[in-house]
């Protein structure tokens, strides 16, 4: 094992990866519909700009545009292999934890705004006072880091 590891904040790293779960399952989701439309792009003709003003002509332009799609359709690819290997990495973690852990880490991490409820939410549902609330909290977080990352 690595000196580093020991020295890496896992607690904001669990939160940034519990954080970051909706967008990788964005990606998952919509990548293969981006993908294809860029592929479709490639092969239809371009359409001039109709904006008023003249323009030069330019030959490469058909190859411009076949680079430009080759490019991003890499980047998609390599954006959609990215959260396949985050979803393989996070999602047995998350799949471990009980149905009151996922609440509370959803509540408090996943796309909550400043200022919203989710100690109100969390304390309703749970039937729970705010400092109980708040160890629930703190202990499916350590879960949570504990199937992330092993050892606390």
């Amino acid at each position: 094992m690595s000196v580093m590891w020991k020295y890496l904040d896992k607690k904001d790293a669990a939160i940034q990866a519990l954080e970051d779960f909706g967008d990788m399952q964005f990606i998952i989701e919509n990548t293969p519909d981006e993908i294809k439309l860029a592929q479709d792009r490639m092969v239809s003709l371009g359409s001039p700009g109709m904006d008023g003003l003249p323009h030069a002509h330019n030959p490469k332009a058909g190859e411009d545009r076949l680079v430009e799609a080759i490019e991003k359709i890499d980047i998609l690819k390599e954006r959609y292999r990215q959260a396949l290997e985050y979803m393989s990495w996070f999602k047995p973690a998350w799949e471990k934890l009980n149905d009151d852990e996922r609440y509370v880490l959803e509540a408090f991490y996943s796309g909550n705004e400043y200022g919203s409820d989710a100690m109100g939410q969390v304390c309703r549902r749970l039937g729970v006072e705010q400092a109980t609330a708040y160890r629930r909290r703190n202990h499916a977080l350590d879960h949570l880091q504990l199937l992330l990352y092993g050892k606390i």
